[in-house]
């Protein structure tokens, strides 16, 4: 079956079954491999977008359900202010190791930024809890969302 899909502000119609996970369109059909495959079950986070700017895990969204609906896939973040600001902060608090969830990472706090302008520590921890880091980087991703928001933060890392 043929779907149009709007990702990153450019239409794509593609032809795959209606319960074909958005993650495998994205990377497979639209060739944008920055979304990536965790868990496959929405409990990893790796393959957070956002649809009409609210998180969703790509990987348990059918194409079916996308509709009109506007994806941004991490190619596409950077574009938009908040995402540029929460891109930057990553860099400059050097929150990447492995960097594999930091793309799902990436989003969940874009939209938190947007919907929470000022994040506290409990709206950083409820927006973050579904997204996880095999290498720990909590708290170097808690400063990196508070420098994006301008939130002064204390630094809390070993010497």
């Amino acid at each position: 079956m043929a779907f149009t899909i709007n990702v990153n502000g450019k239409t794509h119609t593609v032809d795959v079954p209606g319960d074909m996970p958005l993650l495998w369109v994205l990377r497979d059909k639209i060739d944008l491999k920055g979304t990536k495959f965790g868990c496959g079950v929405a409990s990893c986070g790796a393959c957070t977008v956002h649809i009409d700017g609210k998180v969703a895990r790509s990987c348990v969204t059918p194409i079916s359900s996308v509709g009109g609906g506007q994806v941004v896939t991490i190619e596409g973040i950077g574009t938009t202010p908040i995402g540029q600001a929460v891109q930057k902060a990553w860099l400059d608090v050097d929150v990447l190791q492995c960097g594999y969830c930091q793309a799902g990472q990436i989003m969940a706090a874009s939209a938190l930024i947007a919907s929470a302008p000022k994040p506290t520590d409990q709206q950083i921890d409820e927006a973050m809890s579904g997204n996880a880091c095999r290498c720990a980087t909590y708290v170097r991703i808690r400063e990196a969302i508070k420098t994006a928001a301008g939130v002064a933060v204390a630094d809390t890392r070993e010497a």
